[in-house]
């Protein structure tokens, strides 16, 4: 089992940055890979960036690569989402999620999630 609590988020402005953590219990973190997502009121939930177990391997969904980075520290037992140059519309609740046979951009094959972690921006 594997726990997971996101931290970080807040109202910035547009053009602002902010960094979300996630932070897993746990001491089988490093077999997980980690994905985060996102779900804006009245919006599915959508991919937002996955990173793998080791961390070599990283993607981006297409509205965010360039201005976010995910990386994750295994001997803290925490992933990190850097976001840039924040528009009104990444406003969201963003989740970290985490399991061992995933499809990176498939929310339906993670086996953990977080309770969530509000960012709005503003114009």
């Amino acid at each position: 089992q594997v726990q997971l609590v996101e931290s970080g988020g807040g109202l910035v402005q547009a053009g602002g940055s902010l960094r979300l953590s996630c932070a897993a219990s746990g001491r089988t973190f490093r077999s997980y890979a980690m994905g985060w997502f996102r779900q804006a009121p009245g919006k599915e939930r959508e991919f937002v960036a996955f990173i793998s177990a080791s961390g070599g391997v990283t993607y981006y969904s297409d509205s965010v690569k360039g201005r976010c980075r995910i990386t994750r520290d295994n001997t803290k037992n925490t992933g990190y989402l850097q976001m840039n140059s924040l528009k009104p519309e990444d406003t969201a609740v963003y989740y970290c999620a985490a399991g061992e046979s995933i499809t990176p951009r498939a929310a339906s094959t993670y086996d953990y999630w977080g309770q969530g972690t509000q960012v709005t921006v503003s114009s």
